[in-house]
């Protein structure tokens, strides 16, 4: 080897972070510097300080090879996920926490299960809190948002998916059935996402994930209030993410079909072989798969350009 020769480049270096902080170094190059025999030496890297350490190679030739000292950490991403006490909600919750981040677990009435998520968030080194709200009442919501910040300082992502049922016919909906369906799974949605997005407008960045459903994509019997209120969550991500776009806030719902959960374990065999008939891949998905999804779209840096977007994961129901 010889000074003259000696150019060699250095493979991208990945810096832990959230989403928005996770970036790619440029490839830095070994230059030729003068020396008895033909020594090289590394380049000042960028947000890294590095020394440089003499090596003796096999040839007998001095090599100055650089050794890096570790990177400032990188604060890990705040996380707010609603009705996050079990089911869809649960499974999300614990997906972000293991992947690093904050998860305050918020909850209407399941407060016991609510701690039983974050006891294991934090039992593999995650940190998290619980709240117990109404996310369709607005003061809820804005102690909900206020207890994150005071503990973390920040919020970097929302799942919306807090939501509930109140199944019957049109002909037989009362009105506090359809309203109450309403507040909840659609206000609470707009509530939620208007709070949360001030402080990412701030930071110029955030996740926002709603999870809406399938059948606010193509409706369901005996569901008109709740696939009106998930059809609404559809529109109102497609316009936030509009609106939020020039601020760096990504904003996607994620559309589940039929979900392994309690409910659909006392459906009954005749009416689950009805269900599965009407499933390509002929069985339920699970809570995991669809946080799985969910912790793509908040936290992976490959979904950095995906943005008013609606994802059904549904076995193939709505193709």
């Amino acid at each position: 080897m010889t000074a003259a020769s000696s150019v060699i480049s250095l493979k991208p270096v990945s810096v832990f972070g959230d989403s928005s902080d996770r970036k790619f170094l440029p490839a830095q190059k070994w230059s030729p510097v003068s020396g008895p025999i033909g020594s090289v030496q590394i380049r000042s890297c960028a947000r890294l300080r590095c020394r440089s350490r003499r090596l003796f190679a096999s040839s007998g030739a001095i090599v100055e090879q650089a050794s890096s000292e570790a990177a400032p950490e990188v604060e890990a991403p705040v996380a707010v996920v609603t009705g996050a006490s079990r089911g869809i909600g649960k499974a999300v919750a614990l997906a972000l926490g293991k992947a690093g981040c904050k998860v305050l677990v918020n909850y209407a009435r399941s407060s016991n299960e609510a701690e039983e998520v974050a006891k294991e968030i934090k039992s593999y080194g995650g940190q998290a809190i619980t709240f117990g709200g109404d996310v369709s009442k607005e003061a809820d919501v804005e102690a909900m948002i206020k207890t994150a910040l005071d503990a973390w300082g920040t919020i970097n992502i929302l799942v919306n998916n807090a939501g509930i049922t109140r199944d019957t016919l049109l002909m037989r909906m009362k009105r506090s059935q359809w309203q109450e369906v309403v507040d909840l799974n659609l206000t609470g949605v707009f509530l939620c996402t208007q709070a949360a997005a001030k402080i990412m407008m701030k930071k110029r960045k955030g996740k926002i994930i709603n999870i809406a459903s399938v059948v606010g994509l193509v409706g369901n019997v005996g569901q008109a209030n709740y696939s009106a209120a998930k059809a609404g969550v559809i529109g109102l991500t497609k316009t936030v993410a509009r609106e939020y776009a020039s601020r760096n806030i990504n904003v996607n719902a994620v559309a589940p079909g039929f979900i392994a959960s309690d409910m659909t374990s006392k459906l009954g065999e005749d009416i689950e072989k009805k269900i599965l008939a009407t499933i390509p891949l002929g069985r339920y998905g699970q809570p995991e798969e669809v946080a799985g999804l969910v912790e793509f779209l908040a936290v992976n840096p490959a979904s950095n350009y995906i943005t008013g977007q609606v994802f059904t994961i549904d076995g193939g129901m709505v193709m």
